[in-house]
């Protein structure tokens, strides 16, 4: 099962974690976990990420790939990402609005709700929480390296294996209709 990685959706969601912090200013640490947080409930609740980002394990817990690359400066697409997100040394901070265009009410409504129930955590905290999760524990990779989490592994630990079905045929439809616009 693959999803497909959704640039402007993971720019809109990281300003809505960015917004809600005073300074609009948050460590890197703190976006990828409350990012990963609301793509894991997200997929166990509706059956798709928000992002679409594939997710591995490391050693601090696990990380969106495109979206650490994307920080990181080191994604063909960081330019896109770079005219809403600074990152500043080990922060990350908003410096123009994307809006929420991309996004769901639900994913908006998910988005607070992480930030509301990690509001009172510091970062490690936060990174500590994902260390408890079953499919980090499962894919919990050498130091300093990182191991893919299939989607499986996270509806496995989540209890919501029987959406494996569901969610391939979205993702085969998806795909499918992806081809179709390209053809014409």
């Amino acid at each position: 099962m693959i999803f497909h990685f959704n640039l402007a959706k993971t720019i809109q969601a990281s300003a809505i974690l960015l917004k809600a912090e005073p300074t609009k200013r948050m460590s890197r640490l703190r976006l990828l976990k409350l990012l990963y947080i609301s793509d894991r409930e997200s997929l166990t609740q509706r059956a798709r990420p928000i992002t679409g980002d594939q997710p591995v394990a490391m050693n601090n817990g696990p990380v969106l790939t495109n979206t650490y690359n994307l920080i990181k400066g080191e994604d063909y697409l960081s330019t896109q990402w770079e005219k809403y997100i600074d990152t500043q040394g080990r922060d990350v901070v908003l410096i123009s609005d994307p809006g929420v265009g991309d996004l769901s009410r639900y994913e908006i409504a998910k988005l607070h709700d992480v930030t509301q129930k990690f509001q009172h955590s510091n970062d490690w905290e936060v990174a500590d929480f994902t260390h408890t999760f079953d499919e980090w524990i499962k894919n919990e990779p050498p130091k300093g390296s990182s191991k893919t989490i299939p989607v499986e592994d996270i509806l496995a630990a989540t209890g919501t294996l029987q959406l494996k079905e569901n969610i391939a045929a979205d993702s085969a439809a998806e795909a499918s209709a992806a081809r179709l616009f390209e053809s014409t």
